[in-house]
């Protein structure tokens, strides 16, 4: 069977057992603050098992994307090496929320594997989980009760906490499971050494497939747990590894899941993958599993940067650079060209990639040549650190920490690179260093919530803020929550009418009234499904009727914003092209971003189209009309849909005159396109690979920006004392630049005087000529020309000029080639040795650098010891 057999036939069996299919999740995580990424096919239903909201079928079965890059078996480093590891894989599952439970989840586990896709009984072996009396946790004799009707009791083998004990995480949904094992050793190896001994022991051919989670308990903050409403199950298969059984290989990358990319990197590398423990074969594998994982991380919105998701992202992709770049000899960008294999691969299940296919490519273009450039850096650095090592052949720990978080190199590399020159690394000074890096992040970002305070029954709040801005409502339930250190509160309402951050829109601020009290709202959230009020306090009476009221203005303000984020994303398609596609937003009271894929500069002609087009629109005084429908409905009449968000059966369009603007929307919108007053753009930029951004400013914030620039021009009118403020700057700009070149010539004088004045002032020190002098110039720069000046006149340099440029202290050392040749000097170490006498520091390059400093009184000790180095 073919990869695709495999998972259609997957999908089509529960199908028949009335299992509704629903697409993958995108990668990236919304509204999750407890996640990243998709990390396993549950985590699109956590709210199904929380009871905050109701499924739409009881039974379910889907294909998800997860990406997974630590954790158990998961860690980045480890990705290549072995054969059945990855950091984005599918996960195949099916799902029964409060329907069936272990019997049929367990007698269609065993017919799918043994009658569907015929699997050998005797490969097969399954884990129940054992018990644990610490916590009052029995064996569970119902699975093992349900398995011996299909399995052998030999095969049944009881699976500690650790294995056999599903966790969502600290606290949520949990409930023992029984893993599936499938033994891949040849007949006679399994004859003569009996499989249960190597069942999760790590070996390479016993693998675990399938896992059937029974959630029947709530971890609770305080450890304990609570039994669950409902019953429900929860399973989830490797696809890859499924795949790698029944195509009868021994590594997952033999299969054609993978075998096309790695066809494709033979063909770019002219080298051979032969499935080896070799740099060169760990490093195809590498290639193969990263593209995966970045190309879809792109497809669903998720740019490379420098912080959370995102840098996630960077890091797998460099580490792909760093393997093809070090042992497939590709020194030019390579993991773009892989991005049309995959999309063709996929565009059945995971059509999102094959829909952004050249943008995806670009992105990752930009970024690989970007890090190439960077690699090298990297590769000169530690270069530098080994030839200027003293006094000991050892790495820093700083230093290969540094080369990590700047360079993006991994330890693993460093240690390569120290080997081949008979170096060790620091390895506890850079956990020292890493741990420092992951307690700043942790407190930077950290939350400890406690367990929800249930007071009433509730599958999530109900939204009435389109409509209406103040109602009477009351309190579902609250927890304590600690941000950043500081104590907060969270409050679910049954009904709201404040809307929580979503699709770049901000969260609505305001006022909650228990009585004669009253408790501002800072800001509200989302919480998978629930909608979070965030508190700095508790009302006296938390159990009681509330009035919630949402602060007008900026909800006002907020809506001139989003609704011309949609005139903008019409307009930048009009005159930019149909390719223009969001890749991000904010939207608040105060300002409007859109971030859209487009690869060059908005030019300022097209920008003035872009707002002309907008303000027409909105003196037209268009009516915005929303209305929910099918998501096939509103698709069939052009709505544009947003990469990476994922859709309900039922949507909300916001349309805009239907032949102007028809967008999928959850935002808050002004019924008529007239109440935005005017709009103006302020500002154009780069922000990624591929991706621009324009800032914007609409209704009263646009008016004072206008009054601003207004009074500025003025102000200027003023101070020009002339008729013709536009002339008076031109002729100031001419006048300014006649005054450079008369200054530069006048340097250039300068610098020719004082190179023959030291040209005869040279001493002969042992056969090099040292010139060692203050000079006074203005700039580093003039400086910097003297010294490359006195290098084309004499031989043999060994020069140090030091001046006070403007009260800072200022060095150069340049050193001619043939002394850096046969006396090994490098100027780049001699001026960071010089700066110690003026306070400073600098670098450069073996024949030229230079340094700064806060003590201008050590210039001339600088120059003493320059003379001490060459006399040795």
């Amino acid at each position: 069977m073919t990869s695709k057999e495999i998972r259609s036939t997957f999908l089509q069996f529960f199908e028949a057992r009335q299992h509704t299919i629903v697409p993958s999740a995108p990668i990236v995580v919304k509204n999750d603050p407890t996640l990243l990424f998709t990390n396993a096919g549950m985590n699109q239903f956590k709210d199904y098992f929380l009871g905050n909201r109701t499924p739409e079928s009881r039974r379910i079965v889907d294909t998800q994307k997860c990406l997974r890059v630590s954790g158990k078996h998961n860690d980045l480093e480890e990705v290549g090496v072995d054969t059945y590891h990855h950091t984005m894989f599918e996960m195949l599952g099916n799902w029964s929320f409060g329907d069936y439970f272990k019997k049929e989840a367990i007698e269609w586990s065993w017919r799918l594997l043994t009658e569907v896709y015929r699997i050998d009984p005797d490969q097969i072996y399954v884990t129940v989980f054992e018990g644990d009396e610490s916590e009052g946790l029995p064996f569970d004799q119902d699975a093992y009760d349900e398995w011996s009707k299909w399995v052998e009791t030999d095969r049944i083998l009881k699976g500690n906490k650790k294995d056999n004990f599903w966790e969502m995480g600290d606290t949520g949904p949990c409930g023992p499971c029984s893993e599936i094992h499938i033994d891949c050793r040849s007949k006679t190896e399994r004859e003569e050494f009996d499989g249960r001994n190597l069942v999760n022991e790590d070996h390479p051919q016993v693998i675990e497939i399938w896992n059937n989670v029974f959630m029947e308990f709530n971890r609770l903050k305080d450890g304990r747990l609570q039994e669950l409403p409902e019953k429900h199950v929860d399973t989830g298969m490797g696809f890859e590894r499924l795949v790698r059984v029944l195509q009868q290989k021994k590594s997952n990358y033999d299969t054609d899941v993978f075998s096309g990319t790695i066809d494709a990197i033979e063909k770019i590398c002219g080298m051979g993958y032969q499935g080896s423990d070799s740099r060169e074969d760990i490093a195809f594998r590498v290639l193969a599993d990263h593209i995966r994982a970045v190309s879809f991380a792109i497809a669903d919105g998720q740019l490379p940067s420098n912080s959370g998701a995102g840098y996630v992202i960077r890091r797998i992709l460099r580490r792909a650079v760093r393997y093809y770049y070090s042992y497939l000899g590709s020194e030019d960008a390579l993991l773009y060209r892989l991005v049309p294999v995959l999309s063709e691969q996929f565009e059945d299940v995971f059509p999102e990639l094959s829909n952004q296919q050249e943008f995806v490519a670009k992105v990752m273009r930009e970024e690989e040549e970007s890090f190439l450039k960077t690699l090298e850096k990297g590769l000169r650095k530690i270069d530098e650190v080994i030839r200027q090592s003293q006094g000991g052949a050892v790495v820093n720990g700083q230093v290969a920490f540094e080369l990590y978080d700047t360079f993006g190199f991994p330890i693993d590399l460093t240690r390569l690179i120290a080997s081949e020159n008979n170096f060790t690394v620091d390895e506890e000074g850079f956990e020292q260093e890493m741990q420092k890096q992951k307690n700043r992040s942790r407190a930077a970002t950290s939350i400890d919530t406690g367990d929800w305070v249930i007071l009433k029954e509730s599958t999530g709040s109900q939204f009435v803020g389109y409509q209406d801005l103040m109602i009477e409502t009351e309190v579902a339930r609250y927890r304590k929550v600690k941000i950043k250190g500081k104590t907060k509160y969270q409050l679910v309402l049954m009904t709201t009418p404040f809307y929580a951050e979503s699709g770049g829109q901000v969260g609505d601020k305001g006022l909650l009234f228990f009585g004669e009290e009253h408790i501002p709202v800072i800001d509200t959230k989302k919480e998978n499904d629930l909608t979070v009020h965030l508190l700095d306090k508790l009302p006296s009476n938390v159990d009681g009727p509330v009035t919630a009221q949402v602060d007008i203005q900026k909800r006002l303000n907020t809506s001139y914003n989003h609704t011309s984020t949609h005139l903008l994303h019409a307009a930048l398609k009009e005159v930019l092209g149909s390719h223009v596609a969001q890749k991000g937003s904010l939207v608040s009271p105060d300002i409007l971003r859109f971030d859209f894929s487009h690869f060059s500069k908005v030019t300022d002609e097209e920008l003035t189209m872009i707002n002309r087009i907008v303000n027409n629109k909105i003196r037209e005084n268009l009516l915005v009309e929303t209305a929910t429908m099918p998501k096939e409905k509103a698709l069939e009449m052009g709505a544009t849909a947003l990469f990476g968000e994922k859709y309900g059966k039922d949507v909300r369009v916001v349309t805009i005159d239907p032949s102007f603007s028809v967008e999928l929307c959850g935002g808050t919108h002004v019924p008529q396109t007239g109440m935005i007053g005017v709009f103006t753009i302020v500002a154009e930029s780069a922000v990624a690979s591929g991706v621009r951004r324009i800032e914007a400013l609409t209704g009263p914030a646009a008016l004072n920006y206008f009054s601003e620039k207004i009074n500025q021009s003025k102000q200027i009118v003023e101070l020009l004392k002339g008729s013709n403020p536009l002339k008076a700057i031109e002729d100031m700009i001419n006048e300014n630049h006649q005054l450079k070149k008369e200054v530069e010539k006048a340097t250039v004088d300068k610098v020719n005087g004082l190179k023959n004045k030291l040209l005869a002032d040279a001493e002969d020190i042992q056969g090099v000529h040292f010139i060692g002098h203050q000079v006074d110039l203005g700039s580093a720069d003039a400086v910097k020309k003297l010294a490359f000046s006195l290098k084309g006149a004499i031989d043999r340099l060994f020069l140090v000029l030091a001046a006070n440029i403007q009260g800072k202290p200022h060095l150069s050392v340049m050193v001619s080639e043939d002394l850096i040749k046969e006396k090994g000097f490098d100027a780049s170490v001699i001026v960071r040795e010089l700066a110690k006498e003026i306070n400073g520091g600098g670098g450069g390059q073996p024949f030229f650098a230079s340094a700064g400093g806060k003590n201008v009184e050590g210039l001339q000790r600088a120059i003493d010891k320059g003379r001490i180095i060459v006399s040795g």
